[in-house]
């Protein structure tokens, strides 16, 4: 039987604290692509904001991956089709988040959005139209926490919600492993009230490929 995951003991963070731009003065079409930056101070494992001339990097949050003396990789990051990573142009900066608040107290998390688009064309000729796949819509997640405006990350969030800047999160799942976003946050000013709980809503929406 394959082994399946539950999703108990996951954790959802949001960045609260980021180090300085460091630009990069080249990034290789490789796979993953390795960036040139002097005195980066990096370390494997690190999360960072990405700014690239490239537009499909162009803000992405990535886990650095192999570095060296003046070049860290960005891990899982393939840049080897120079149509879609025109050599020599994706040159730009990093951001390292230097501090992670864990959003605590969630009752559920829900996702929507990320479906595959697709144009429907036909020709003359054609008795049934055809389709061929577009874009893909910006997925939403939506996170219900039991309301308690004491804990850390309310203030991050409602900062967050006031500034309209993107924001890196990353969701821990049990296993080990994590999933990386950077997207806008907003949470909502008046919690929801029940018999059994008062609640309120986080909500991301992000750009992921």
């Amino acid at each position: 039987m394959a082994g399946i995951q539950m999703p108990n003991g996951a954790t959802f963070e949001i960045a609260s604290a980021y180090g300085t731009a460091i630009p990069f003065t080249a990034l290789t079409n490789a796979n993953p692509a390795v960036a040139t930056a002097a005195a980066h101070g990096l370390a494997e494992g690190d999360i960072i904001a990405v700014n690239s001339g490239w537009t499909r990097l162009d803000g992405r949050a990535v886990q650095v991956g192999v570095i060296a003396s003046g070049t860290f990789a960005l891990g899982s990051i393939d840049t080897t089709n120079v149509q879609q990573y025109p050599a020599g142009s994706g040159i730009g900066s990093v951001r390292e988040v230097t501090s992670f608040t864990e959003i605590s107290q969630i009752t559920e998390l829900a996702s929507s959005g990320g479906d595959q688009q697709f144009l429907t064309y036909g020709f003359l000729a054609d008795d049934d139209d055809r389709q061929m796949p577009t874009t893909k819509n910006p997925i939403t997640l939506n996170i219900t926490v039991a309301d308690d405006p004491s804990k850390p990350y309310v203030d991050v969030c409602e900062a967050a919600d006031d500034d309209k800047q993107v924001r890196v999160l990353r969701l821990n799942l049990p296993g080990g492993s994590s999933i990386i976003y950077n997207g806008y946050v907003s949470i909502t000013s008046t919690p929801t009230m029940s018999p059994i709980a008062q609640l309120r809503n986080v909500v991301g929406r992000m750009r992921i490929r």
